[in-house]
């Protein structure tokens, strides 16, 4: 067989079904494998920002590897952007890219390039095979690399030479993946037992790992057994939902400046700190240092890079988050006196009752703004609440608008369903919807994306139609880069504090994204009325097309 034979054999080998790729001269030995091979299915994009977009919501649904396959040097620059989301939200994709035949690499071809170099700070790890024997052994350590935590991206250059040579008795051998589920040091655990029992009012902050670990039941038990407040990361790095967020200890996201976060913490005397970056700040603020100095901490994770990297901690837990998890919960349950549970429980329900009243001020602040026009982010985000059904995934690319109203609203009923932006480079979360969503197509995915960020990954459409994938997209256009305009007014800086900004309003012209949306082929439609949005998207979801919905919001 073929070095690209060879390589599809161990795709193959270990459960791949979809390949999201642009291809390109040195891409087109795998189309032409591909042509009469039925066990992948080619999800083909125009942009690599897109295509490296899809491999991830795939990756981050599916829990397994998602494949991308990208142009030389220059389709690889276009997908560097997605590459470093994938590496800030451990993704366990594996990027491929050709490579100029080895008999022409010493004369400096067109296209060739040092592409392992490029992409090494963003992969775990990254090679060009040099031999076509080697093809198999090089695709299953990328994609146990990949997937053994913590997890993240992996790269493979394959010379077009080396893809069409033919070799035999090569070993098509699965990947080999260990048990993950590896608990933390029994000593570790019951000193972290021992510290967080005796705490007077604890708090927990918790990331995308423990969704990621499918440790949120875990993490549930041991926040109702500590009567402890949960706090996911900040908006800024916010990928999954950690927490049931209709659950009376679900306090939202932490604040996004230093200052917010340490009144936040300010009472409580220990931290239990699980799957979550501490902390992943985005501005520089006086305090520089978020988390109070007197903080107790007990920290919980799979990556060992994460464990004290930022801040001293007291407990240091190295392990699987489920298994970890549930071992704690258990020791809390055995040293845990009578008076430390009954002080748990009547924190849980004081908790209760503030998340009560908070949910009950928004619902309010949102019918106070229902019939100001255009709709204000609140009257946005109520209307699509109202028509979430209990499995529905949301991918999230509009944080000004968004606002972590859902999850403020307790309408996100299944925390795994979420995804978050974690990386910032813009253009994501269009391509990362059409991942989820083949990932898993049995449930319904609504795709909330700024104007601004759906402009960078817009020829995402186009796959969605030519693939008849029915994501319902939601356009929160306030015609600006609000962001920007907010960073400028915080930092501060003197002409945006006055409201003067260069290069941030979408205007003259203002982008008609009916008509972009309708030249790809997906039904799109201009809404002004919250009533007509919830019939729509509810419509939408469960539809069996995509459909685009532009929503002029306030500005």
């Amino acid at each position: 067989m073929t070095g690209i034979e060879a390589f599809l054999e161990v795709l193959a080998a270990a459960g791949v079904k979809h390949i999201f790729g642009n291809p390109g001269t040195t891409e087109l030995p795998l189309n032409d494998a591909l042509v009469n091979d039925r066990r992948f299915h080619y999800i083909f994009g125009l942009h690599e920002i897109p295509v490296m977009a899809m491999a991830d919501g795939y990756a981050q649904a599916s829990g397994s590897i998602g494949v991308a396959n990208v142009h030389i040097c220059c389709g690889l620059g276009n997908a560097m952007g997605m590459l470093y989301n994938a590496h800030c939200s451990g993704s366990p994709v594996l990027l491929t890219a050709g490579q100029q035949d080895r008999r022409l690499r010493f004369e400096e071809p067109v296209l060739a390039g040092d592409m392992v170099s490029v992409v090494r700070p963003w992969t775990k790890w990254a090679a060009e095979v040099q031999r076509v024997e080697d093809v198999p052994a090089a695709v299953r350590r990328a994609i146990q690399t990949a997937l053994t935590p913590p997890t993240g991206p992996v790269f493979l250059a394959l010379p077009v030479d080396v893809q069409m040579e033919k070799v035999s008795g090569l070993d098509l051998s699965p990947p080999s993946l260990p048990n993950r589920c590896v608990r933390p040091p029994l000593d570790a655990l019951h000193r972290a037992a021992a510290v967080l029992t005796q705490a007077k009012n604890p708090a927990i902050l918790a990331g995308s790992r423990v969704t990621e670990c499918a440790a949120v039941p875990e993490l549930t038990a041991v926040a109702e057994r500590l009567g402890a407040p949960v706090f996911s990361e900040q908006a800024t790095a916010h990928g999954r939902v950690p927490f049931p967020t209709e659950h009376p200890l679900y306090h939202e996201s932490l604040p996004l400046w230093s200052p917010e976060v340490r009144h936040v913490l300010a009472d409580f005397d220990v931290l239990l700190v699980a799957g979550m970056n501490l902390l992943r700040s985005y501005i520089y603020h006086e305090p520089s240092r978020p988390i109070p100095e007197r903080m107790r901490i007990v920290q919980m994770d799979n990556d060992p890079w994460q464990l004290a990297k930022n801040y001293p901690i007291e407990v240091g837990l190295l392990g699987d988050l489920k298994a970890g998890l549930a071992e704690l919960d258990q020791l809390l349950a055995s040293v845990q006196a009578g008076a430390q549970t009954a002080a748990a429980q009547a924190r849980l329900g004081r908790y209760a009752a503030t998340r009560r009243e908070k949910q009950e001020s928004l619902k309010r602040k949102i019918d106070a703004e229902r019939d100001q026009r255009p709709m204000t982010p609140l009257t946005l985000m109520g209307a699509l609440a109202k028509v979430l059904s209990a499995n529905a995934a949301v991918i999230e690319e509009a944080v000004t608008t968004t606002n972590g109203t859902l999850e403020r609203l307790g309408a996100l009923k299944d925390p795994a369903g979420y995804f978050g932006h974690r990386g910032w480079a813009l253009g994501w979360g269009l391509g990362c919807a059409l991942g989820v969503k083949l990932a898993w197509p049995e449930r319904p995915v609504l795709a909330l994306l700024g104007d601004g960020a759906a402009l960078y990954g817009i020829q995402g459409l186009w796959t969605a139609a030519h693939h008849r994938i029915p994501v319902a997209f939601v356009i929160c256009n306030n015609a600006q880069y609000q962001i920007l305009k907010h960073c400028g007014e915080v930092m501060p800086l003197p002409n945006m504090a006055a409201r003067q900004y260069l290069a941030m309003d979408l205007v003259q012209p203002e982008i008609d994204f009916v008509a972009l949306s309708r030249s790809l082929d997906v039904e799109a439609w201009r809404i002004t009325e919250p009533e007509e949005l919830s019939e729509r998207v509810r419509q939408a979801l469960i539809g069996d097309k995509p459909q685009l919905f532009d929503v002029a919001i306030a500005r």
